[in-house]
Parts: C-alpha cells; structure tokens; sequence
C-alpha cells in the first residue's frame, strides 16, 4: 500500500472563515477546507477568495471542491490553481469522468452516492487518487434514504456496507481509506468506538467536523504503550524462531507478524 502522507485526524474547516484555517492546522494532522457542504452556496466566492488569500502548510491542507458538473466545480478549480496546495478532495464522485479535470492533483474521492460507491474499485484504481473516503448521508440521501444511523447511534446495514466496500476497494488498489465524520460532535465516545474500529479494521485515517473530536481519533489511532512492546516482542520471536510459532499462548504466522507490522508503522507515521 502506498504511504499516506497525513496522521490520522483530517479536520473539516469552512472555506468562508479564513480565520480558523491556522487554528484547525494546528489542532489536527491536516485540514480540509471545504468549498462545499459546509459553505453557503452565496459564500461560495468569498470563501474562493480567501482561499486563494490563504499561506499555510501546503503539505498538510486538502481543498474539498465541489462536485464535477457544476459551475462551482469550475470557479473552485480555477481558484485552486491559484494556490500552491496540491491535494484535492473530490465530493459525489461517481466514475473516471469525475477525475478528468483534476490534472496532477492528489485526489480524495469520496463515495458518498449508491453509483459511486459501487465505483469504488474503479476510483481506487485511478492515476492520481491517493485515497478513498465514504460518506454516510449523502449516500442515504441518494437513496431516498432519512437516516444512517439506528436510534441507538450505531450504522443501518446500509452504511455498514458501503463503509466495508470502500475500505476493501482502497485496499485492493493499494490506496488508503478514509472513515466518515462523527456527526454528533458531543459523544466522544461513540466517535472513539467508532475510530478504535476503523483502525483496527484498516483505515487510514477518520474525518473530523469539530477540533474537539480530533485527539479522540488519534488517540484510537496511537499504539499504546502495550501493544507496541507486545509488537516488537513478537517481531523479535519471530527473527529467532522462523515459521508458525507459539507467542503468549496464540499461534502465530505471516499474517499476525504483519499485523504487528502495522502496529509499528503506525506509531511511525502518528509519532
């Protein structure tokens, strides 16, 4: 898998308020500044103009434009080549038409509509996208759909499996994949839940709406201290033994080593 170029904690911030952009850098491992849901659509060239204003970490700033097709696809790409930042996320995206106008750009798709979740693999596979994300309402949306959620907070079958499809699309392109915001900014611990299991099941990195959500993910992300004393122990073992082999009374071969593998990369990449 190719190497994601950011920690775990990507945080959304309006396009239109100029003055949180250094504020939400600095709480997260890199911002999106989003030219689309998040700004009214009256706001939309002001929100282009402080963009293009803009000086931050180029390394660490994704632009969320709006959907291909439309005429603020257009201005927001126009603007965006007026700025240094390079890595671009792409809203409903649906197909390879999507992506012609994205040049070099380092592209996020996001599968957030039934057609584009069922492109993923075709997205994934794409020159120039670097990660998938899905997104949970818009896709209920695209159904019809009032809600993603149970009344006890937890996914509708739905969601669980368009979440799955994306992340096993990314996986077999050697992509990352991206996990969907936490709408209910107030429970931490169901956004912790939910970024335990996302590491755990192989995401990259969780989206956050809200500065406050931003430590709950990386440290659902973080290794403790535990896990990565038991990693090492086991990766030695594995030196010394070779095979299939007993560690702390589980069997162990190829897959858990890189298992252990990942714990290490991880801690890398999140330091």
């Amino acid at each position: 898998m190719s190497e994601f170029p950011w920690g775990p904690a990507l945080l959304f911030c309006p396009a239109d308020r100029p003055d949180r952009y250094a504020k939400a850098l600095e709480r997260a491992d890199a911002v999106i500044l989003d030219l689309e849901d998040a700004v009214d659509p009256a706001n939309r060239p002001a929100a282009r103009d402080a963009l293009v204003a803009s000086s931050l970490d180029l390394s660490r700033v994704i632009v969320r434009v709006n959907p291909g097709g439309t005429d603020d696809h257009a201005a927001d790409l126009a603007a965006l080549a007026a700025t240094p930042y390079r890595a671009v996320m792409l809203p409903k995206a649906e197909g390879l038409d999507d992506l012609r106008a994205l040049g070099d750009y380092s592209t996020i798709a996001l599968c957030e509509t039934a057609t584009g979740v069922l492109a993923a693999p075709t997205l994934a596979a794409a020159p120039g996208v670097i990660a998938l994300m899905w997104g949970a309402e818009d896709l209920v949306a695209s159904l019809g759909g009032t809600s993603s959620r149970r009344p006890d907070g937890s996914y509708r079958d739905l969601a669980r499996h368009a979440r799955s499809a994306v992340l096993l699309a990314a996986g077999a392109e050697g992509v990352a994949a991206i996990d969907t915001v936490h709408l209910d900014i107030d429970d931490l611990a169901g956004l912790a839940d939910e970024a335990q299991d996302a590491v755990a099941s192989g995401f990259a990195a969780t989206a956050c709406i809200h500065p406050g959500q931003v430590e709950t993910v990386r440290a659902a992300y973080r290794p403790s201290d535990s896990d990565l004393a038991e990693a090492r122990e086991l990766l030695a073992a594995a030196e010394t033994t070779g095979g299939v082999f007993r560690f702390r009374g589980r069997m162990v071969d190829g897959p858990v080593i890189a298992h252990a593998r990942a714990v290490l990369r991880r801690a890398d990449r999140i330091g």
